[in-house]
């Protein structure tokens, strides 16, 4: 196996962040996108909770069930082979106490083969619980800044670190998830000059949503950077193919050839 192909490690991603190579990291929820992006050689694919939004139509991610996130973590699974595969634990699965938490978690691994989960916040109480998930074997991926599980908490989905006390207290959030035992922290909806400092700050690799470009990597919503969620607009997101309207285009000329009689024509009928 050659080493372009061999599956990613969390080592991998803690020698990224000592040689300066960027992380790619995005999104999917199934086997079919999941396949896709690890064929474009992604290095991370999180099966996040935004599932909720993405196929769901929700209006956030409070109501999305462990068994849902086990099931869209299992598909994805089968089609992943060389991106390490991370799974959003969802709403107060693992808010209530370490032991709860790492049930949830354990489960999940078992069931989707995912080599990580991913837990939002780092309160004091948070990174205990991270510290305990993390001893029982399992490793775990932090979240900070705009954590879209306390959306209602937060008021919405509002850039954090613009205020010196908001800055302090991301920075101590990301030195305590290290402590804690944390592999990396995504960052998202932080100020730019606050996510360098942390990036700076700590020796586990910063993957940025809405953070600038100093964080060690990246991460989008595959079905965003595809252009099939036209409607969501936020101003981070760069569109890199305008899927939404090439779906609408053939799904009109499908129909068109099944009205007019020409689809199937004899090549396409047995």
């Amino acid at each position: 196996m050659t080493e372009s192909k061999r599956p990613m490690t969390i080592r991998d991603l803690l020698g990224r962040k000592k040689t300066g190579e960027k992380i790619v990291m995005v999104s999917a929820y199934d086997a079919l996108f999941g396949r896709l992006a690890d064929e474009a050689g992604v290095d991370v694919i999180l099966v996040g909770d935004s599932v909720g939004n993405v196929y769901g139509g929700l209006d956030s991610t409070v109501p999305v069930t462990l068994g849902q996130m086990i099931y869209h973590g299992a598909s994805t699974r089968r089609g992943v082979r060389h991106a390490l595969l991370v799974v959003d634990l969802p709403f107060l699965t693992y808010h209530t106490g370490a032991k709860t938490a790492i049930r949830n978690a354990g489960r999940v691994m078992q069931r989707t083969l995912a080599q990580a989960v991913k837990l939002e916040g780092g309160d004091a109480d948070m990174t205990a619980t991270v510290a305990a998930v993390v001893r029982s074997g399992i490793p775990v991926m932090g979240h900070i800044g705009f954590t879209p599980q306390s959306v209602h908490a937060l008021g919405g989905a509002r850039v954090q670190g613009r205020e010196a006390a908001d800055a302090t207290r991301l920075m101590d959030e990301a030195r305590r998830l290290e402590d804690a035992g944390a592999f990396s922290l995504v960052l998202e909806l932080v100020t730019s000059d606050v996510s360098a400092r942390i990036t700076e700050a700590v020796s586990i690799p910063t993957i940025g949503i809405g953070a600038g470009r100093a964080c060690d990597g990246q991460v989008l919503v595959l079905a965003d950077l595809l252009g099939l969620t036209d409607r969501f607009t936020p101003k981070f997101l760069k569109r890199y193919a305008p899927m939404a309207e090439d779906v609408r285009r053939a799904v009109r000329e499908f129909g068109d050839e099944v009205r007019r009689g020409e689809y199937p024509d004899d090549s396409h009928s047995f």
